[in-house]
């Protein structure tokens, strides 16, 4: 139990010398530290704390499998490139855009629609303000893509699972489907779930609280094709 706790203590220390420079810091920059940083277990952790995320860690179970290392460079170039991801994202209309860290500890950008904006109460179909704000984010995809993309459909707790469930998929599936029907390839959506009321990121006893967990989510992080180009030098 002492070691595991030393080790734990370790981690958190290596941490905390590396954050201490990272106020400052765009994800280029992050991204050679993380990319080249020695071990998954501070990586991961790094990731959490310098993207400020609180959705429980599920922004390191995004990202492509990968069978090599990304060394420093690649997360250097990786950083830089969604870097203008995101700055193209947030010239989306009603899109929250933050970036956070994927499963291969490199920079990932996460879009975040409120159903509220995409949907009428209990329903899966798009209005008309959705598919304008989900036109301008086709074009971001497709011109960076080579970013893959995950989508996440959430509701808050009112409602029974056999209600919530079903709707968080069809929401995804509503979102994946006219983001396809833009000319976003099927390929580049390689996740398309629903998480019911089960990832709430704020209080679902409160009005406010229930709009936010009423969400789309949208991750693009680094494809198999964007790491391998990353490593040989090549992407811009």
């Amino acid at each position: 139990m002492k070691v595991k706790f030393i080790k734990m203590l370790c981690v958190a220390l290596c941490a905390s010398f590396v954050l201490s420079g990272c106020q400052s810091m765009n994800n280029k920059t992050k991204g050679g530290l993380i990319g080249g940083g020695g071990g998954a277990a501070i990586g991961a952790l790094i990731g959490n704390l310098v993207s400020g995320k609180s959705d429980k860690g599920k922004g390191t179970a995004i990202g492509a499998t990968i069978g090599a290392a990304v060394g420093g460079g690649a997360g250097v170039a990786i950083g830089h490139r969604m870097d203008k991801a995101a700055d193209a994202a947030k010239q989306v209309g009603n899109a929250t855009v933050e970036t956070i860290t994927d499963a291969n500890n490199l920079t990932a950008v996460k879009v975040t629609f409120e159903s509220g904006i995409l949907f009428a109460t209990n329903k899966y179909d798009l209005n008309n303000s959705a598919k304008s704000s989900l036109s301008e984010l086709a074009k971001v995809l497709k011109e960076y893509n080579d970013a893959d993309v995950a989508i996440f459909g959430h509701t808050d707790s009112s409602g029974s699972d056999a209600i919530n469930n079903p709707l968080s998929v069809n929401r995804a599936n509503s979102v994946s489907n006219y983001l396809k029907s833009l000319g976003v390839s099927a390929a580049q959506i390689k996740s398309v779930e629903g998480k019911g009321s089960t990832e709430p990121i704020a209080d679902n006893n409160t009005a406010e609280g229930k709009s936010k967990n009423r969400r789309v989510e949208i991750y693009m992080y680094a494809s198999e094709a964007m790491i391998n180009a990353a490593n040989n030098g090549t992407l811009k």
